[in-house]
């Protein structure tokens, strides 16, 4: 009973809230959603929709966001649930957008019970205390294959986020086998812990060494964005995040980095070859 009034009250939502043609044309012709299908993009319409209605989106130190801003922040936060349904983001109501990166104020408590204080300047942050920040600059940089999308970041860390806090291991569907996703991204942080420590090349962000929540993230990041990176050189994660988020991007995207032409970034395949180890 209660999920036909849900799914009744959502159908009258999206109805009292469609995003216009032209305004999604112009959001669909971002590199990101190479490759969806009339269907997908049908429901990834709908899923920005109703993120744009449920969710309150507030710009801050002088911000406006038009409808353009909007839908292009939206889409892109939705494409990781495009599956998964609109549920997947119920446990929180409200990003704030800030015109640039921003000083964030944190504080942790040690070992020893000490509360320690510190700042730092982020592009953007999923508190577990309820909003996603991010910087416009960063989110309007976000929809180029290029492996780095700070909006798929930190919804990652949301969906990551409704298992407690974040740990680089979200609940997973009925059929998954956590003992598989911990022994895929176990193998997966160690080795890139390895890069790091030994300062060797990496085909993804060493940030992805931090901790297993980043390291989540930034895979996560990596699927939607430069999907054959991880097929290539970890493949047992690209297999596990396209059971949890029931898609398959390198099937859809093409294997070459795509960023603005006014940028001074090369082209070219997503893959370098590994250099060995030098200890």
């Amino acid at each position: 009973m209660f999920g036909f009034l849900k799914t009744r009250k959502r159908a009258r939502l999206l109805a009292a809230n469609p995003i216009p043609d032209a305004l999604w044309q112009q959001v669909m012709r971002a590199p990101l959603f190479i490759g969806l299908s009339d269907s997908e993009r049908l429901t990834l319409r709908d899923h920005a929709a109703w993120f744009l209605a449920e969710k309150t989106i507030t710009p801050v130190n002088g911000l406006e966001l038009g409808d353009a801003a909007r839908v292009l922040l939206a889409a892109q936060a939705v494409l990781p649930i495009l599956h998964l349904g609109f549920d997947a983001y119920d446990d929180w109501h409200e990003v704030i957008v800030y015109p640039g990166q921003f000083l964030s104020r944190d504080r942790y408590t040690d070992h020893a019970g000490l509360v320690h204080e510190f700042e730092q300047v982020l592009a953007g942050q999923a508190r577990s205390d309820g909003p996603v920040l991010l910087s416009w600059l960063d989110v309007s940089e976000s929809p180029w294959l290029d492996g780095w999308n700070v909006v798929i970041h930190e919804f990652a860390h949301k969906l990551d986020m409704r298992s407690g806090d974040a740990n680089g291991c979200p609940p997973l569907h009925k059929g998954m086998d956590y003992a598989g996703w911990k022994r895929s991204f176990s193998l997966a942080f160690d080795d890139l812990s390895r890069r790091a420590d030994h300062d060797l090349y990496s085909p993804i962000d060493l940030y992805a060494a931090e901790n297993p929540a980043e390291c989540f993230a930034v895979f996560t990041e990596y699927f939607f964005e430069t999907p054959h990176a991880l097929t290539e050189h970890y493949p047992a994660v690209y297999e596990q995040l396209k059971a949890f988020y029931k898609q398959d991007p390198a099937a859809r995207l093409p294997r070459v980095r795509y960023r603005p032409c006014f940028e001074p970034v090369n082209f070219g395949p997503v893959t370098i070859p590994t250099p060995a180890p030098e200890y």
